[in-house]
């Protein structure tokens, strides 16, 4: 230990980095966490089936607790057990945690939650809505998610289905009501839309990057599966206005003005504000095996790697200057890590990911705001919302390319804490500060979507929504008009409130869509009588079928096989462990 210690403190000062008083705090404490597991605890089965019954008895506590106390309220309360209205009256905890249901093995439950919100979500509502939180959490990606998983859930399904079906028309008017925001001069959209009347004419233009483009997933998604472009069109145009907005160096800011395209916040960074921004740049390209979007994140990731990337940690800067301007790590970058794993970059998501389970393993928890050169809190953000979900999904993706167990072992850190720290009567508590572990009265829908979710799939390798193992590989569905197509085999892709999409059902019902199109084309050509105008019969400027046609012009046909054409070997194994997004000729 001496001889290392020494040999550390020769190789900071030699490269400067001793002298450097930011960094100091940082490195000593990565290097304690390196010596102390040096030689990670190996999990055996056993001890992982204990850990998943662990967390299941806390989704349990939490989700009977709201039921208990605060249905059909967004949120619980878990110090006055009651229940409050956040976002928009959606009994947002109840279908946020639907599809965690069914990853915990709840058939029973997720079928009779799920018939109930049929009766009971009403949109045509006087309420002002987050167009952003409705979008990613249980309204829309929520809805979207339970109906793709309502085959493994035993439901009775459409015919036609995942194309069709009561939960997806739900999600699709919940969307509807979405539009309005996105009617500016730029595309980019208002950040609060009023669900009975639109955008209220005193609304801000001002809204953060992840506001804007925050929506391919859940809104190409649902184009896809519909066979409507509407939405798919509206978040394109509001990412191709965004990516118009970078600076000279390749950065963009934290919140612009959607109407004028001004940046008002212009310091750079991957967390609060921006982070789900680049989440869904890289998970889009995934999900849709699109090249535009993943040539938009490598070009911002060249900046972000030039610019804000200072030893594994990612500052703030002046989006103009690349100057220094919050020397901070923010929780929400946590998920940074796992988006590095996704494209093959391990080296440098494992470096990152131990700087971050440093600041945890120092709180119990991860602070809102942490001060790299101060190697602590920063004032009025210390903070803990229950929101390790960043850092577990990176965990998890991690562990799944490595095997390597100090991933779970973080995961147990996380149960225990939680338990220890944020456990009541009535549910669990954000933290309000890291501290001194003082509570607040509040327990945000996102603890039984993400945080809980990822600490059990974390933990049950075999699970089917990592596309593999025996559950996995042998547990798929048939779907589309006659049952032809091949879902739930090729993994699945979570958006940033930890909802899992299929990308075989959006291929599935594309190719539909498509083909009614085509059909529709045909015959329309042979009823026009000689010398009528062909522009009619060309095709739309916006694609039904794959979103590589988004290149080709009006009426050109592809030339080349679709890539996703046969979704059937598990998207784990060209991701998570080789970081191939795409086939090898693209």
């Amino acid at each position: 230990f001496q001889l290392s210690t020494c040999l550390f403190f020769r190789i900071l000062l030699f490269s400067g980095l001793f002298h450097a008083s930011m960094r100091v705090p940082v490195y000593v404490t990565l290097f304690v966490w390196l010596l102390q597991d040096a030689a990670a605890h190996q999990f055996t089965e056993e001890e992982m089936s204990s850990i998943r019954q662990r967390v299941k008895s806390m989704f349990y506590h939490a989700y009977n607790s709201y039921l208990d106390n605060a249905f059909p309220y967004d949120e619980l309360r878990p110090l006055t057990c009651d229940g409050q209205d956040t976002w928009g009256s959606f009994s947002l905890t109840l279908v946020d945690a639907l599809d965690t249901l069914l990853v915990l093995g709840n058939h029973t439950e997720f079928q009779r939650v799920a018939t109930l919100l049929q009766d009971t979500i009403d949109f045509d509502i006087d309420v002002n809505a987050s167009v952003f939180e409705t979008n990613i959490r249980a309204v829309v990606g929520g809805l979207l998610s339970a109906h793709l998983l309502a085959a493994r859930a035993g439901m009775e399904l459409e015919p036609g289905w995942p194309c069709s079906g009561p939960l997806l028309r739900m999600a699709e008017d919940a969307a509807r009501k979405l539009l309005p925001a996105f009617q500016t001069a730029t595309g980019m959209p208002y950040g609060t839309v009023n669900l009975l009347k639109g955008v209220s004419p005193t609304e801000t233009p001002v809204t953060c990057t992840a506001g804007v483009g925050t929506f391919i997933l859940e809104f190409a998604t649902l184009s896809r599966l519909t066979g409507d472009p509407t939405f798919e069109k509206v978040a394109r145009r509001a990412l191709r206005a965004l990516w118009k907005t970078r600076s000279d160096i390749g950065l963009v800011g934290n919140h612009i003005d959607v109407q004028s395209q001004k940046w008002v916040a212009q310091d750079a960074g991957i967390g609060a504000g921006v982070d789900s921004y680049f989440e869904y740049l890289v998970k889009g390209a995934v999900l849709l095996q699109d090249q535009e979007l993943l040539h938009m994140f490598l070009e911002y990731d060249r900046a972000i790697q030039n610019y804000t990337r200072f030893d594994d940690w990612y500052l703030w800067v002046q989006m103009h200057k690349g100057t220094v301007s919050m020397p901070v790590f923010q929780s929400l970058e946590a998920f940074w890590p796992g988006l590095q794993s996704l494209l093959g970059n391990l080296d440098a998501a494992v470096r990152t990911f131990q700087n971050y389970y440093s600041v945890w393993r120092q709180f119990g928890g991860l602070p809102e705001f942490y001060s790299i050169p101060q190697g602590f809190t920063v004032d009025k953000r210390e903070g803990y919302p229950l929101r390790p979900a960043e850092l577990i999904e990176s965990a998890m993706y991690l562990f799944r390319a490595t095997g390597d167990h100090t991933y779970l072992q973080l995961g147990l850190d996380a149960v225990e804490s939680i338990e220890k720290v944020a456990r009541t009567p009535c549910g669990y508590a954000t933290i309000r500060d890291l501290r001194d572990h003082q509570l607040d009265n509040r327990m945000e829908s996102f603890f039984l979507a993400e945080t809980i979710k990822y600490l059990y799939l974390l933990f049950d390798p075999d699970n089917f929504l990592h596309g593999g193992g025996t559950s996995g590989v042998t547990s798929w569905e048939a779907g589309g008009e006659g049952g032809q197509c091949v879902l739930g085999a090729g993994g699945f892709v979570f958006n940033t409130e930890a909802h899992p999409l299929d990308p075989a059902a959006l291929y599935c019902c594309s190719q539909h869509s498509q083909e009614h199109q085509e059909l529709r084309d045909l015959l329309f050509s042979l009823s026009r009588t000689p010398g009528e105008s062909n522009n009619q019969s060309k095709t739309a400027d916006f694609p039904t079928g794959q979103s590589e046609s988004i290149a080709l012009k009006a009426g050109e046909k592809r030339k080349t096989p679709p890539l996703l054409s046969c979704p059937v070997q598990p998207f784990r194994a060209r991701l998570s462990v080789l970081g191939q997004v795409f086939t090898d000729s693209s």
